[in-house]
């Protein structure tokens, strides 16, 4: 997972600039020869305006360009999805997408809550602190996926020291909520937020996860 807020950070593994996104990866963290970048599905130009679903071009190419990134020096194996978030988007907006990397086609594009400390409708304010439930910015690795309070939950490991190193103490997971949907988002004008986790629709949020885990982003 990739996140972000347009606010200016910097994510080590993903080599480059990371603004107002998250992007969640589903690899093995350690590969053993460094991969090829050369694949057309690293450049957003090579992705049809349908397959792209309403991300903004030059978002798009940012979190592809972190993942060609983090493949070319082996933080991690070629991965087969790649979900990124766009934080600078009201809660209110289909802001999270997952893409098929390899068949370049886009699988979702959804609602996902950010954390009660990063904003109202509007995420501002990131953290990498436990108990502060604000979101978390970067890169992201997907882990196992357990049933805990908030049901079917995906585990999520972030790899920048300083930044998001602390996800899987913060128990920073993907899962389900009652509090995303379209009938919430209208009724005050805003998703209901979570202790800082990307939390998505619950008729949806299993079939992501499933979707995510394990071989991908």
């Amino acid at each position: 997972m990739f996140t972000g807020s347009f606010s200016t950070a910097r994510s080590r593994l993903a080599c480059a600039a990371i603004v107002g996104l998250c992007v969640v990866v589903c690899v093995p963290v350690i590969a053993k020869t460094p991969g090829n970048t050369s694949s057309a599905r690293f450049s957003s130009d090579a992705w049809s305006a349908v397959d792209r679903g309403t991300i903004d071009p030059a978002v798009f190419q940012l979190a592809l360009g972190a993942v060609a990134c983090a493949v070319r020096s082996g933080s991690i194996e070629d991965p087969s999805t790649l979900t990124v978030i766009d934080y600078s988007r009201p809660s209110t907006a289909r802001r999270l997408w997952v893409f098929d990397l390899h068949a370049q086609v886009l699988l979702y594009e959804e609602l996902v809550a950010h954390g009660k400390g990063s904003g109202e409708n509007l995420a501002t304010r990131f953290s990498n602190k436990p108990d502060s439930h604000q979101s978390s910015l970067g890169l992201f690795l997907t882990e196992d996926t357990y049933v805990g309070s908030n049901g079917y939950s995906l585990r999520l490991r972030g790899p920048d020291e300083g930044s998001n190193d602390r996800a899987y103490e913060r128990a920073f997971v993907m899962h389900g909520a009652a509090y995303v949907s379209d009938d919430v988002a209208h009724k005050p004008g805003r998703l209901g937020r979570s202790w800082g986790c990307p939390a998505l629709r619950e008729g949806v949020a299993r079939a992501v996860i499933d979707q995510v885990k394990g071989t991908g982003l």
